[in-house]
């Protein structure tokens, strides 16, 4: 546990007055914006018979923060009137959004003035558990935050290839990863690098669920399932819209793949994202959700499949015993150590991992078209040169970037790595 930040927290915890009317109040005011300077992505509020657990998710890692007693309905309930949801429902899950400032009331632990809070935006999402309603917040970055590709740490070689296929005017786009690998960034990202590079003023709308930052420039719509507005039935709504780029938020089903990709042979480009370990693997599983082969292979233009590694504080030490290196062939390696400035994790921030699937090399064509398991697609794209994830997570650990330890969290059961040169 990050003691360190763990410490505090609770020291300013213990500073609220829990006689004040404000309490409850200045206390969800404190979770989410400590929550938010201290990086976190998702903040965790589980109820138990004695009061609410917070964890934070830090660096792709859920870290435990503090036991808050005897507040955890009403916590709760002060989340619920923020995101506008039903106070008196507690029986069913719900979801909402902070879409405001929030409350600047509480005073500054540092000077007593009153601390002028950002805005953030949140998703609020309640789910009804044994000892009351557990609340999980997302942190979204403001909108006028969200980075250009250049901000993304992206392999040089990687980015240029992504760049370059940004530019073309057809095809599917498809950014494929795990929960939390960063997908959604990087979706942001291409479309501002379109609108930003693109010579002459394009249309460009999205399908998303749901809107995470509002972008200037681009007409933004969300999914209502429950209205029957799901992404199928938005994307061929949008296809009378005269739209030349399309980013829908997710693949999830076969009417939603077959229509992106029908989309995409009548002359737009579209941007989408699929959950998927690897490009050769979403290949496969986009193939199993009943898209034809053909029009998987004429569709195509590209898969960018990522994870985010944490990466190694300076407090770092040099491994000199080889079973540290935890089966991995690197020819060095460091060991996290923990300071005060990473919070004794040993981690500080996360670098980027991303391999670029090209259909059009090599014979990864032809294993579309037959079919070939996500294995035989990967050896294709190897030897047209696909530098993977495996390979530059092996590569980060040679060069003190990452430990070896952080790499068997993200990929457990690999063995080795394939140097392509």
């Amino acid at each position: 546990m990050p003691a360190a930040l763990s410490q505090s927290f609770r020291e300013q915890l213990s500073a609220l007055n829990r006689n004040q009317d404000r309490y409850v109040a200045d206390l969800v005011s404190l979770i989410l914006t400590t929550a938010q300077q201290s990086g976190a992505s998702d903040v965790h509020l589980v109820p138990d018979r004695d009061g609410i657990h917070m964890d934070w998710r830090i660096d792709g890692v859920l870290q435990s923060i503090a036991h808050i007693p005897d507040v955890a309905t009403n916590v709760i309930a002060r989340l619920k009137v923020l995101s506008q949801l039903l106070t008196y429902r507690t029986d069913v899950p719900q979801e909402g959004r902070i879409i405001e400032p929030l409350d600047a009331g509480r005073k500054s632990d540092v000077s007593g003035d009153q601390a002028a809070l950002p805005q953030i935006e949140m998703r609020v999402s309640t789910f009804p558990t044994l000892h009351g309603e557990k609340a999980v917040v997302r942190l979204f970055v403001g909108s006028g935050q969200y980075r250009r590709l250049s901000d993304l740490g992206m392999p040089t070689s990687t980015d240029s290839q992504w760049r370059q296929l940004l530019t073309t005017t057809h095809g599917v786009l498809l950014i494929s990863g795990p929960a939390g690998s960063g997908k959604t960034t990087t979706l942001y990202a291409s479309l501002r690098e379109i609108m930003h590079e693109s010579p002459e003023r394009r249309s460009i709308v999205t399908l998303e669920d749901p809107i995470e930052a509002e972008v200037p420039g681009i007409t933004q719509s969300q999914v209502n399932v429950t209205a029957g507005f799901d992404y199928a039935r938005g994307l061929r709504s949008l296809l009378r819209q005269d739209p030349e780029v399309i980013m829908v938020g997710e693949i999830r089903d076969r009417e939603t793949a077959e229509t992106s990709f029908q989309a995409s042979l009548s002359g737009n480009l579209v941007l989408t994202s699929f959950h998927a370990g690897s490009s050769s693997e979403a290949i496969s599983r986009v193939s199993d959700l009943g898209v034809e082969p053909y029009l998987l292979r004429s569709g195509l233009l590209g898969i960018l499949s990522q994870r985010l590694l944490r990466r190694l504080c300076a407090c770092a030490s040099p491994g000199q015993d080889p079973d540290d290196a935890l089966g991995l062939r690197v020819e060095r390696f460091q060991l996290p150590v923990g300071c005060e400035q990473c919070n004794g994790t040993g981690y500080s921030g996360r670098l980027l991992l991303a391999e670029l699937l090209d259909p059009r090399q090599g014979d990864i064509g032809r294993g579309i078209l037959s079919r070939a398991d996500a294995d035989e697609i990967e050896q294709h794209a190897t030897a047209a040169g696909m530098r993977t994830l495996f390979t530059q997570a092996c590569e980060a650990v040679d060069t003190g970037d990452t430990s070896s330890a952080e790499v068997r969290r993200l990929f457990p059961s690999a063995s080795g790595y394939v140097d392509p040169s």
